[in-house]
């Protein structure tokens, strides 16, 4: 099925239900927070993003239809319209839709997009936070994202423009992150990692600390810490793919010690080169 077999929907001819959209986190499922529990608990169904942990569903009524509704990096993905015209429809059809999201559905979720959408269709929805995969990263290696010291602010960023999109000036960050400084956080930036290297390089020095963090707070979790100017080559030599959020800023000076003196640890490395 595809978006345009979808019928036109007449909102005066339903009843109208419910639309919630809920973070599951970064992938720990034990990092989901109370209120989207009970909004999952709740929910008669459910759109379920690709990257939403399998073992969140639990908390799901055995009654509620689950919809996979993938949407990743470099894969194919189901249409962002087709999606939307779903929890419309879902909604007018009297149904209780919960959108589960990976991470938080205002960080680079969409959910901006879908709560436009939703309300232009006269549908007011409520939104659940969830901690995004950005925080949990460099939560895992015992760094924070600002510091007193070393980190005045933090920027949330895309390696991924939307297509036709100029995309993200990466040489006015790096001044305004130098000048600033500033932590930059970056999400869906593997595939873009040569060009952001290179570009970041122009403003920030070569030997800023920079953190990969793939499949942030799972058991699977790996990373690298590496410097600025051999970002492509530690994801190279490690294989860290997405997804993975690149971590850069003189925060990540703070994990240096552990990655030296605690290499049992399963979460610590497979790299280090600063």
């Amino acid at each position: 099925m595809n978006h345009k077999d979808l019928p036109v929907i007449n909102p005066s001819n339903f009843l109208k239900g419910s639309c919630t959209l809920v973070g599951a986190g970064p992938g720990d499922p034990e990092l989901l927070t109370l209120k989207a529990v009970k909004a999952i608990q709740a929910a008669t169904v459910l759109l379920v993003d690709d990257l939403v942990n399998e073992d969140i569903l639990q908390h799901a009524s055995p009654s509620a239809r689950v919809v996979y509704v993938g949407k990743r990096g470099g894969c194919k993905s189901t249409p962002q319209a087709f999606i939307e015209k779903l929890m419309i429809k879902a909604v007018f059809e009297g149904e209780n839709v919960v959108r589960l999201k990976g991470g938080d559905p205002f960080i680079f979720g969409r959910g901006g997009e879908e709560v436009e959408h939703l309300r232009e269709a006269g549908i007011e929805l409520v939104v659940v936070n969830g901690i995004t995969s950005g925080l949990a990263a460099i939560t895992s290696l015992g760094a924070p994202l600002t510091h007193r010291e070393h980190a005045h602010g933090v920027v949330f960023v895309t390696g991924h423009a939307k297509q036709g999109d100029q995309g993200t000036d990466w040489r006015q960050l790096a001044a305004t992150a130098r000048d600033a400084k500033l932590t930059l956080v970056i999400y869906m930036g593997v595939s873009g990692a040569e060009t952001i290297q290179k570009e970041l390089l122009t403003g920030l020095p070569a030997d800023t600390p920079v953190a990969i963090i793939e499949n942030a707070s799972l058991p699977q979790q790996r990373q690298a810490l590496t410097r600025l100017d051999c970002l492509s080559l530690t994801l190279q030599e490690t294989g860290l793919k997405s997804p993975s959020i690149l971590i850069v800023g003189n925060v990540i000076q703070a994990c240096a010690e552990i990655f030296k003196t605690e290499t049992s640890r399963s979460t610590l490395p497979l790299h280090a080169n600063m």
